[in-house]
């Protein structure tokens, strides 16, 4: 594969990619921050790349890999970073643009309150739409070990939510 088609799939990932860095850092920032280092990554690795092999599950992985990098990092600096505040969506015209967020919001912070491994496993295949195998591979573990991260998390979530509503 060409470096410009290579270039042109891993840009058509960057919504999901930061879907999914928001779902493992829980913070806009951090996110952002993630998705540019996997990129990053992605196009040093290009060449550890099979070709005929999904490029979305590579390319999980690697943030993946590199949001645990990034933990284990913090937690020898014993550094704490501030969750910014929650007024992204400060003057969003339209009652049910603004009904949408706030109910996104309620989700977002339910998803927030689950586990990491619940949440890494929800995200992969309720947001992302990875299959369990896709998913099981991404997060280096059985699938039904992941099958069963994603039950637990899903009733958690199901409590969450249910008793915000």
């Amino acid at each position: 594969m060409s470096m410009t088609r290579f270039c042109e799939e891993l840009t058509a990932l960057l919504p999901r990619l930061r879907r999914f860095a928001r779902g493992l850092t829980q913070d806009s920032a951090d996110a952002d921050d993630l998705c540019q280092q996997t990129i990053e990554r992605a196009l040093k690795a290009r060449q550890q790349w099979q070709e005929g092999t999904r490029l979305d599950a590579w390319v999980y992985r690697i943030m993946r890999n590199q949001w645990i990098d990034e933990v284990r990092a913090r937690t020898r600096r014993s550094q704490t970073f501030a969750h910014e505040d929650e007024g992204m969506n400060v003057g969003v015209p339209g009652d049910r643009d603004a009904e949408n967020r706030v109910e996104l919001g309620n989700v977002e912070r339910a998803l927030q309150r689950l586990p990491e491994e619940q949440r890494e496993a929800v995200v992969l295949v309720m947001v992302e739409g990875f299959g369990y195998k896709e998913a099981a591979d991404i997060l280096g573990i059985p699938q039904g070990t992941l099958t069963s991260r994603l039950g637990r998390g899903r009733e958690a979530l199901l409590r969450e939510l249910g008793e915000a509503a």
